[in-house]
């Protein structure tokens, strides 16, 4: 068959990127059988550089940066984009207008599988610039329709510690799981109908059998839709 070439923008961190590659591939492979794999490049960004950009909030320079590599994989013959982390779609759109591929906006990708659950509020979990920002919730609001609710103050400052300090260091450690369980269901409270996993290392340490709540996996729904494009088949199962 004729499969399209994905192409992976990773490095941010490379424990999601991780991620994506296994996940994009059992995909496939769950369609395809036999020995089918990805047709798939990765250009992997050095995180540290990015993540100080990111602290200044230096959005101009990440911009330039993940422009510079996304015209490198296109370049290299990559027919869609993926940029692996949902922060860094703060300046999607911006890279998207410098490029002749498709860009498969994560926010996009979680809006449409919210709404096809009939849902309209859901919680957002991930780094604060994500949580505090409003483009992943402006985003929401004004293509799907849908409310987005955010962590209190505290609770925003807990879960970045933990992204920062531990998943994006490969450490999982179940209290840091009951922390994220206990925010999560302050949310539903609130009333959101879901949990959007809006950073791609959360999904590394809270998965749907851990809680009752519908997750929106962020790093699974993002690699659905990659191969979705790639295959030209519907997207991928739940798990």
């Amino acid at each position: 068959m004729n499969m399209k070439t994905i192409g992976l923008l990773g490095g941010l961190t490379w424990e999601s990127s991780a991620e994506y590659y296994r996940l994009i591939n059992e995909m496939v492979f769950e369609r395809l059988g036999g020995r089918h794999s990805a047709e798939m490049i990765m250009a992997s960004l050095d995180f540290d550089p990015v993540n100080e950009l990111m602290k200044e909030q230096n959005w101009d320079g990440l911009a330039e940066i993940l422009t510079e590599k996304a015209l490198a994989l296109q370049a290299c013959g990559a027919e869609c984009l993926l940029i692996a982390c949902n922060t860094l779609h703060n300046v999607a759109d911006r890279v998207a207008g410098k490029i002749d591929i498709e860009l498969i906006n994560v926010i996009d990708v979680i809006g449409a599988e919210i709404r096809g659950k009939n849902m309209k509020c859901a919680g957002l979990v991930g780094s604060t610039y994500t949580m505090k920002m409003d483009f992943y919730r402006k985003r929401l609001k004004e293509k799907f329709d849908i409310q987005t609710l955010i962590p209190e103050e505290r609770d925003m400052e807990l879960i970045m510690e933990i992204i920062e300090n531990e998943l994006g260091k490969g450490e999982i450690k179940d209290s840091s799981r009951h922390q994220f369980l206990r925010v999560m269901g302050q949310m539903a409270e609130a009333g959101a109908e879901g949990i959007i996993l809006g950073c791609t290392e959360i999904p590394l340490l809270v998965k749907q059998p851990d809680t009752e709540f519908q997750l929106f996996d962020s790093t699974f729904l993002h690699s659905a839709a990659a191969v979705e494009f790639s295959l030209g088949t519907e997207g991928g199962k739940e798990r």
